[in-house]
């Protein structure tokens, strides 16, 4: 290091005796006059950089840690209801049979399964349109100003607590649904009128997006060619962006199918198989939300409610699964 530091000083040196042209910041400079070790040193720039790389690796190395610990963690609590309580995974996919304290036949969560996705599947067929027009509205007809109205209402919803939805569910809709269509008002139907409030603004927001992605020139050529404002719409706007849009309907999914308080309070928590869209039924997430106070850690219930996580949390996955799928078909 030395001997490098030495050849360094030596080069430095004779660059600067043999400069022919005078320079502003070198001309009164002279052999031997350069520190040599602030030039093998470290800048702090240098330092700032090695700094930044640390932080930035420590951050994602951290947020795989707990991703990985979460994953683990609910999947040995999970599976413990299989391995350890030794229930039977296909009695517990298919049988109706909710009640853990009887006993390990008793552990059967088909009817919140179907319900679970059942409120999904209604939510996002019935929000789409919605949020298909007032993205197709805030894009290609109303003013910038009236585009950030609605985006800042849109905003707002976002913003809104679940337990409010649930209350204003629970105050609102369930007497609403139980004067028009009988029955006590809680069951699937109130529970996908709250989720459609819920997951309009996602589904919205990530459509305009989409829509707005959408190149310029698309719209100008199918002008130029004669095609009405609609038609551009129809034909050429909506195929172009309907990848997007499809990811913008399966984040919607996602949010409608982990909502837990605002589905707990106007489904009415009872865990039997869905005869209509008014009869009371129950969720994953409102069984776990509300069961998982009243259970001890390692018993049979409790390790069942851990597998309601599980599936969860698989669920989650293949959602995500789903999102990247679309993405890549929509790239090709």
């Amino acid at each position: 290091m030395a001997k490098n530091t030495e050849d360094l000083k030596q080069v430095v040196d004779q660059a600067i005796a043999q400069q022919e042209v005078p320079h502003v910041k070198l001309n009164k400079m002279g052999p031997n006059s350069v520190d040599i070790n602030r030039l093998t040193k470290p800048s702090k720039e240098t330092r700032q950089e090695y700094w930044g790389k640390g932080l930035t690796y420590f951050a994602i190395i951290l947020i795989i840690i707990l991703v990985v610990s979460i994953i683990g963690f609910v999947g040995v609590h999970g599976l413990a209801t299989f391995f350890g309580n030794h229930v039977n995974v296909f009695h517990f996919l298919t049988s109706t049979d909710w009640d853990p304290g009887d006993g390990k036949n008793h552990v059967g969560a088909a009817a919140m399964i179907v319900t679970s996705f059942s409120v999904t599947l209604l939510a996002a067929l019935v929000a789409t349109p919605f949020a298909i027009a007032v993205a197709l509205f805030m894009t290609e007809y109303t003013s910038q100003k009236g585009a950030k109205f609605l985006q800042s209402v849109m905003e707002l919803l976002v913003g809104i607590p679940s337990v409010v939805y649930g209350f204003l569910g629970l105050t609102i809709i369930v007497p609403v649904v139980r004067k028009l269509f009988g029955g006590t008002g809680f069951g699937i139907l109130s529970a996908t009128l709250v989720l459609f409030v819920m997951v309009l603004p996602t589904i919205t927001s990530l459509t305009v997006d989409a829509l707005k992605a959408v190149p310029k020139h698309f719209r100008q050529a199918s002008a130029a060619l004669g095609a009405t404002h609609w038609q551009t719409i129809h034909k050429v706007v909506l195929r172009v962006a309907t990848p997007r849009i499809l990811t913008a309907i399966i984040f919607g999914m996602a949010r409608a199918f982990g909502e837990a308080l605002a589905v707990q309070m106007v489904i009415g928590n009872a865990v039997l198989m869905p005869a209509n869209l008014v009869s009371p039924s129950a969720t994953l997430t409102s069984q776990l939300t509300s069961q998982m106070g009243n259970t001890v850690m390692g018993t049979l219930p409790n390790n069942a409610l851990w597998s309601l996580a599980l599936l969860l949390l698989i669920m989650a996955l293949v959602f995500n699964f789903l999102v990247r799928l679309v993405g890549k078909k929509g790239q090709k």
